[in-house]
């Protein structure tokens, strides 16, 4: 399962239904755009130390972007930018997962749900 960085986010603020998902799924991973942006939230150091040690304490695998997810990726936003919404770590994320035969847990699934071939789930805090 290929985690999106809004239930990540509830998980550090201590939403129990985000742990609990994630503790559901033995296959964990992000895409590198969602540690990211994770990084990209945090407020000083002590922060990305949390978000590491979380990461690697659930043994989350954090899946890099690769030619395949790029060409995917803009496909999704030329198709799809202007009717949904979607932005661009959303596109990468979802190439991410198309590309790598996981399903996506997210609690935006509003920009996702038009994408073909993406297996989505949502996540409702």
């Amino acid at each position: 399962m290929l985690f999106d960085t809004d239930v990540l986010i509830w998980v550090l603020r201590g939403n129990r239904k985000a742990a609990a998902c994630i503790e559901e799924n033995e296959d964990r991973s992000i895409a590198v755009v969602s540690l990211m942006e994770l990084f990209q939230g945090a407020r000083d150091r002590p922060e990305i130390r949390l978000i590491k040690d979380f990461l690697g304490d659930f043994g989350f695998r954090t899946v890099p972007l690769t030619e395949n997810i790029g060409h995917r990726a803009v496909i999704y936003m030329e198709q799809q930018a202007l009717r949904s919404g979607l932005r661009m770590a959303d596109a990468l994320i979802a190439a991410t997962a198309v590309e790598n035969n996981l399903g996506l847990l997210s609690g935006d699934s509003r920009h996702f749900r038009a994408l073909p071939g993406l297996d989505l789930q949502a996540f409702k805090p």
